[in-house]
């Protein structure tokens, strides 16, 4: 992945997105913007949230492209909803982990005030992640686009029945797939979705989409992993029910069948922070246990 170290130059703007009913993120969040605001910086509550005390409110995206970065506290739903503010716009998000697994808020809750403060001094690194670009061609003949970091997901609707999806790489077909659906996942997304489906993990160095199915209707449809600087196109079969498409997590749009969806890596890569010296394989065994219960030979 590219890197390289931050430098926030004269831009004091900050802006804050808290996992909104947590109170303990609430309160964190009021602690941190009055540590901010000490240190000159205008700080801000993202667009969507009930007003941090202390801080001015941004009403929309456009003016949160201004930020010089973006703080996350909570889970990685809640940095997930703040990367869909951003609308791709190039403001490094620094997320600290007040949910679950915590694979995109990365940095530990109890150091938020140390973290800040080094990244305020310009001690950390920016780390660009790909995202997914995708472009729905309804039969109708309405164009929609959507941008994903994790992974798009094409879902059978509550009532209906298994989905056929027809996969194409470029103008190849590579199979049709029966299934409760397909994630289509970013080498980010690859420890979501797509790993509790039981697709690979990817390195975020790796510059490639994986295919994976969802419960699928035959034993010989496995995950695919295919280069990003190509075109996927799935399309829904003729015999297939609806289905819904989900980007990150949130229902996007009804596909019907001979609905086409084509996805591309994005032209915009996420800026996300770690601090210097992050190891990849380290946070999965942290988060994942990753290479627990092996035991060397004597």
């Amino acid at each position: 992945m590219k890197e390289r170290k931050l430098t926030l130059r004269n831009n004091k703007k900050i802006a804050i997105v808290y996992r909104i009913h947590s109170p303990a993120a609430v309160k964190m969040a009021k602690k941190l913007t009055e540590r901010l605001k000490s240190k000159r910086y205008q700080v801000f509550t993202a667009p969507e949230q009930k007003a941090i005390a202390g801080s001015d409110v941004l009403v929309s995206s456009d003016e949160l492209k201004q930020m010089a970065l973006v703080i996350v506290l909570g889970g990685d739903g809640t940095y997930l909803r703040a990367v869909r503010l951003l609308k791709g716009s190039p403001v490094p998000i620094l997320g600290f982990n007040m949910g679950f697994l915590g694979f995109l808020t990365a940095h530990s809750v109890d150091e938020v005030i140390a973290t800040v403060d080094q990244t305020l001094q310009n001690k950390m690194v920016v780390h660009s992640r790909s995202r997914l670009h995708a472009k729905v061609l309804l039969k109708s003949g309405k164009r929609l686009t959507f941008d994903a970091l994790n992974d798009l997901v094409i879902e059978r609707g509550s009532f209906s029945q298994l989905i056929s999806t027809g996969l194409y790489f470029e103008s190849s077909l590579v199979n049709h797939i029966k299934a409760d659906g397909l994630i289509i996942s970013s080498p980010t997304g690859s420890t979501a979705y797509n790993l509790a489906a039981g697709g690979p993990i990817l390195h975020p160095d790796v510059r490639a989409f994986v295919v994976t199915p969802v419960a699928p209707h035959s034993l010989t449809s496995r995950p695919l992993i295919f280069p990003d600087d190509r075109t996927l196109i799935l399309k829904l079969d003729g015999s297939a029910s609806a289905a819904h498409l989900i980007v990150d997590g949130q229902i996007a749009t009804e596909l019907s069948p001979e609905d086409e969806v084509h996805i591309t890596r994005s032209k915009t890569d996420h800026l996300m922070l770690r601090k210097p010296g992050h190891n990849f394989f380290e946070l999965l065994k942290q988060k994942l246990k990753f290479g627990d219960g092996y035991v060397t030979g004597t």
